[in-house]
């Protein structure tokens, strides 16, 4: 500005200054501060945690060995404009898409997915709801108003209790299922992560089509006062579903009797594999 001053109107650094009222030093300072440092160390941390302010970016910072006033850090924090409010959203890893195999057991592999309605005083409730894919039984349909990944954890435990780990769960990209508490709770338990890309609900379109029939049959089909009531409801619907409802997918058989077929069927094969065996080591002592 003073240099302007000073070209347009001829006049000299000392003259420009005392007709403007400010101090000469300012003309011939220069800052020795150098925050590449700190600039580095605030871009690192706010990338990685866009919802923290000052406060606690200055915490980190600091257990990170750096030594740097908070003054100072604050002030390269507004300069990078971190100190105005920002949406940051946390980008999902790219999913692979994954098809549907034919299962060959049961617990191979399961299919989870959340649904939600609302009751007549317009109070909203979600459903968490667990398929075996390989007979199409439903294991659980758990029924509340908030259904956060510590409540998803201890409905799949009570499941596995009775029925035993699935080798690997297929689901969408719901912040219950991404959580940092589900995904150590999976491998803690050796369990396999499925994904499927977001927005493809074909990908797992076997939770898909009970969540159609279940909303059919029950969400759509009456009027609910209290939660209880659609609780009571489901479980009925669960036990029709599972032994009495054929499925055209498993030879209009029920998902309890495809599971005693199949259960039936391991059996006659690993009798007849024995039988062979024995047959065999009877022959070779005989030569």
């Amino acid at each position: 500005m003073i240099e302007e001053v000073c070209a347009e109107m001829q006049v000299s650094v000392h003259r420009a200054y005392k007709a403007s009222g400010l101090c000469r030093s300012r003309h011939y300072y220069k800052s020795r501060k150098d925050d590449t440092e700190v600039i580095l160390a605030l871009q690192t941390h706010i990338e990685q945690h866009p919802t923290h302010g000052f406060p606690k970016t200055y915490a980190y910072i600091r257990r990170s060995g750096k030594e740097w006033n908070h003054k100072r850090v604050y002030r390269v924090y507004t300069i990078l404009n971190y100190n105005k409010r920002r949406k940051g959203k946390r980008r999902l890893p790219q999913r692979i898409k994954q098809a549907i195999e034919p299962m060959e057991k049961i617990n191979q592999s399961w299919s989870i997915d959340f649904m939600s309605d609302s009751l007549v005083s317009g109070r909203k409730f979600r459903t968490f709801n667990v398929l075996d894919d390989f007979n199409r039984e439903v294991l659980a349909i758990e029924i509340a108003v908030s259904l956060p990944s510590v409540r998803i954890i201890r409905v799949l435990d009570q499941i596995i209790s009775w029925r035993g780990k699935p080798s690997r769960i297929r689901m969408d990209n719901g912040p219950e299922f991404i959580s940092n508490v589900f995904e150590i709770w999976c491998k803690n338990n050796g369990i396999e992560l499925l994904y499927i890309q977001p927005g493809k609900p074909t990908q797992n379109s076997l939770i898909e089509r009970l969540n159609g029939s279940y909303r059919r049959d029950v969400l759509d089909a009456y009027l609910f006062y209290e939660l209880d009531e659609v609780k009571t409801l489901t479980q009925e619907w669960i036990e029709e579903y599972n032994e009495r409802r054929p499925h055209e997918s498993l030879k209009n058989k029920t998902p309890r009797e495809w599971a005693e077929l199949s259960t039936q069927a391991s059996e006659k094969g690993h009798a007849l594999f024995l039988k062979l065996e024995t047959t065999k080591q009877f022959e070779k002592s005989l030569i």
